[in-house]
């Protein structure tokens, strides 16, 4: 089984499947108090087949999409500022949990982000969210702030981790 880990642009990867892989893994990182009317609503909305392909026509973003056997199996969506790069989205399926592929989504992410040149990465997570906030601490980042999420017609509280990179 061979993972690949890449930045993809539009033509090279199934936005209908990046969508698939989107809505089975965002309801994952709310918390259960969410209901599914909201996770629908804002799936619906920001990460739609529609949406994958405005983001990988946008030069400001990356797309990057972890493979195994031709399937898109986790992905990670970068935003680039003058100053700083959001990591967006970064999700993984949860039969490949544990198994090394949120850690190439990561890596290649970073490593995108300095060849833009960036000083630092920031990410939002929800202050539930401990298995998430686990995995960013143990990858350099830490807690720099707090903001508000909308996910349908509530409002969630999100940690903003950050890592420097120069």
């Amino acid at each position: 089984m061979t993972l690949s880990v890449r930045v993809v642009t539009a033509g090279l990867v199934d936005t209908e499947e990046l969508a698939a892989v989107a809505a089975q893994t965002f309801p994952l990182a709310c918390p259960s108090s969410v209901a599914q009317d909201d996770i629908a609503s804002f799936v619906d909305t920001n990460l739609s087949a529609e949406r994958f392909a405005k983001y990988l026509a946008d030069s400001q973003r990356a797309v990057i999409a972890a493979t195994q056997n031709g399937r898109i199996i986790g992905y990670a969506v970068l935003i680039r500022d003058d100053a700083a790069a959001e990591l967006s989205k970064m999700y993984v399926l949860p039969d490949h949990h544990g198994t090394g592929v949120s850690a190439a989504l990561m890596d290649l992410a970073l490593a995108t982000a300095e060849g833009w040149g960036v000083g630092r990465v920031w990410l939002g997570v929800n202050q539930a969210n401990q298995r998430a906030q686990r995995f960013y601490t143990k990858n350099g980042f830490t807690v720099g702030g707090t903001r508000t999420f909308q996910v349908g017609a509530r409002r969630e509280n999100d940690f903003v981790m950050v890592r420097q990179l120069r």
